[in-house]
């Protein structure tokens, strides 16, 4: 029996066929999602350019960027309105799940190989991804994905979470200048914590850090500006800012720290926020991006740096997800689920 599995985001939209047994993926492939209107469209060209040789698949299992409610979803950051009814009325499907793109990955969690993830702290001797307890995702992408999942002897309780959308709290003045100038710049009355952590964000950031009077003539300075006057230019800013740090450019590494430090203490809030004993993963676009990012004191300081809980945070586990199709596998797993129980699976 063949499964359908799907990775939707605002960037790009990969469709697998995964063989329910083994989850060995049979075929794939990637679409632009800002190139298609919706993705019923994208789907139904998925299906019908199938190779003669794989089977329709029975069940399936999307990955949505969005809040997920009654099977439906808008996504977050592009203009797609799905129905996951509907999508299954228009195939062959028996069952078409959807879930939040970081809570499917609690599917995966058990199931993933170890050239998938790294590990930057490691697992207590008594316990182990097998056991029962609280585990937490967070991920930034083109924004910031949270979830949070209960392991129990009956299989997987997913919890899901928009905690990427609360409130951004400065912790030092440089990170309250920023968050004022974004304001501003994208004349916003409240800032999320997303517009900050994210891969958006870390643009975000590098611009306000080349706007500064000591960038005035510095080379990316003109694409900075141009980003401040046309919001929906095309311009890479995350990309060109993580490259010249990594070439060694003084205030793209300055806006890379600033970013990697918002960013560990986000994950430290939701480690402590979830008492997530077996682990906290860290995926989405940027995690395999910013590996050796996410391992500096940067990061790992910000993440433990919560006053009396410092030592609690210093054991909690820390797993990134390097395989940037860990998505589209952990949609497989929910799928193979559905699959083993006929479809009944709450």
């Amino acid at each position: 029996m063949n499964l359908l599995a799907g990775d939707l985001g605002g960037t790009k939209t990969l469709l697998g066929i995964y063989s329910s047994n083994g989850l060995e993926i049979l075929y794939k492939k990637e679409y632009i999602s800002k190139d298609w209107l919706t993705f019923n469209k994208i789907l139904g060209d998925f299906l019908d350019r199938l190779p003669d040789n794989i089977e329709s698949p029975h069940y399936g299992c999307l990955g949505v960027a969005g809040n997920v409610s009654k099977n439906r979803c808008k996504l977050t950051n592009l203009d797609w309105q799905l129905n996951g009814e509907l999508l299954r009325n228009s195939t062959s499907l028996k069952r078409l799940d959807l879930i939040n793109d970081f809570s499917v990955l609690i599917y995966g969690l058990k199931n993933f190989n170890q050239n998938q993830y790294v590990t930057i702290q490691k697992l207590s001797s008594e316990e182990n991804i097998s056991a029962k307890g609280l585990v937490a995702v967070i991920g930034a992408g083109t924004g910031l994905g949270i979830s949070r999942g209960l392991l129990t002897s009956n299989g997987i309780e997913i919890l899901p979470s928009e905690g990427g959308h609360r409130e951004f709290s400065p912790r030092s003045n440089t990170e309250w200048q920023i968050a004022n100038w974004l304001k501003n710049d994208l004349n916003l009355k409240r800032l999320s914590l997303e517009r900050i952590v994210s891969g958006t964000g870390l643009g975000h950031i590098a611009r306000w850090r080349l706007m500064q009077p000591d960038g005035v003539s510095h080379p990316l300075r003109e694409l900075a500006e141009e980003l401040s006057r046309n919001k929906f230019s095309a311009i890479e800013m995350p990309s060109i800012a993580s490259d010249a740090a990594k070439n060694g450019d003084k205030l793209m590494n300055e806006a890379l720290d600033i970013w990697l430090s918002a960013y560990g203490s986000a994950a430290g809030d939701l480690a402590l926020q979830e008492l997530c004993y077996l682990g906290l993963w860290i995926g989405g676009g940027t995690a395999s991006k910013h590996l050796d990012g996410i391992q500096s004191n940067s990061f790992l300081k910000s993440f433990s740096n919560k006053g009396r809980f410092k030592s609690f945070l210093e054991k909690i586990p820390i797993m990134v997800l390097t395989d940037p199709e860990a998505g589209l596998f952990s949609a497989g797993c929910r799928a193979s689920l559905l699959a083993q129980q006929g479809g009944r699976l709450i």
